[in-house]
């Protein structure tokens, strides 16, 4: 796990501000061994000054960051880069900033990493940032769908132009993407000014995580009914925020270890019969014979190898899954993992 590349994904509505961020990340000291795809070159507008030397495809920064254009799909310049790099004609980069188009759903970029095996044995999604214009941001959460989903998907969230936002606008956005997905951190920039650490490192990046890495992943979150077998604790969007009513964002918890047969039979079920509706889906969950907890991490009808981290390092023995999605309610989900559960435990006649 450790060894693979951690991809970031950085998305946002048209003049979020994620080309500022983007300009501000590459100045940083801490990130001159980082690759930079983006959609277009001459769009992203990074700093000319900062130019050491380009190819037609790849531009090397005098800080040793490398920004690469993505001009056919994403599957291909991933490729290309990883080739490049062990070839010795690109900088060793130790991660990859994604930025998709302001118009994009992330959701795709996130199966690409891991519908392509080979993409998959070299890289790993560390996980997706969301910048909300503040001045703009309610509107675009108001009328535009795919803004609604960049937000929900998140697991960072950066609220951009605070500093030429009226009134309370800041206060009411975050409190409004708060509503919409609680298990994001969500911070400030002005002018893209932030703290690379905020957006680098969020998934545990080793199987040696400990419990901090984990709760900086997955927001931890009080259980509601810890003396069930299966414990829930939810945080939806209130019924006054008409909009984004049909996103609703929930963390089950589970007193008992799955078994590998349920836990696989429930989230198969959930992807085949609401997998588009399955925005992002998320957990650490202890399971019968394995020595650690497992990270799981999907997104719609696709889900990511799951990894299971040493022992010791998750000190609460219940597990716990994030759910963010679209018309499904939380009942529905856990009646269908209750349901797994007593089919698993009947007694073969």
């Amino acid at each position: 796990m450790a060894s693979r590349l951690p991809v970031t994904v950085i998305t946002g509505f048209l003049g979020s501000g994620k080309t500022t961020l983007l300009r501000r990340l590459v100045r940083h000291p801490a990130m001159h061994r980082a690759a930079v795809i983006i959609n277009e070159f001459g769009d992203v507008a990074i700093d000319h000054e900062l130019v050491a030397g380009s190819s037609e495809q790849t531009t090397l920064l005098g800080n040793g960051c490398l920004c690469c254009t993505l001009r056919t799909d994403l599957q291909e310049t991933l490729r290309e880069l990883f080739v490049k790099r062990r070839t010795g004609e690109v900088i060793d980069f130790d991660r990859v900033f994604i930025e998709t188009s302001g118009l994009a759903d992330p959701v795709p970029v996130l199966h690409t990493l891991r519908t392509d095996g080979l993409l998959g044995a070299q890289y790993r999604l560390d996980g997706v940032v969301t910048v909300v214009d503040a001045v703009n941001g309610m509107g675009e959460l108001d009328t535009i769908p795919e803004a609604v989903r960049q937000a929900a998907v998140a697991d960072r969230l950066v609220v951009t132009k605070t500093d030429i936002a009226e009134g309370d606008a800041v206060a009411r956005l975050r409190q409004r993407l708060a509503a919409l997905n609680p298990f994001a951190l969500c911070t400030t920039a002005v002018e893209g000014d932030i703290d690379p650490a905020l957006l680098a490192n969020i998934a545990p990046r080793a199987v040696t995580a400990q419990r901090e890495e984990l709760d900086r992943w997955l927001i931890p979150v009080p259980n509601a009914n810890a003396s069930t077998g299966t414990g829930t604790s939810s945080r939806v969007a209130p019924a006054s925020v008409a909009h984004d009513v049909a996103i609703r964002s929930f963390c089950l918890w589970f007193d008992t270890p799955f078994k590998w047969e349920s836990l696989n039979a429930a989230l198969r079920a959930l992807s085949e019969l609401r997998g588009p509706d399955l925005l992002r889906v998320k957990g650490i969950v202890h399971v019968e014979g394995e020595a650690g907890p497992v990270v799981l991490q999907g997104a719609q009808h696709i889900f990511h190898p799951p990894v299971t981290l040493e022992a010791g390092h998750d000190t609460d023995p219940r597990s716990r899954i994030v759910f963010i999605v679209r018309n499904i309610t939380r009942p529905t989900i856990e009646n269908l993992f209750a349901a797994v559960e007593a089919l698993g435990a009947t007694p073969t006649p």
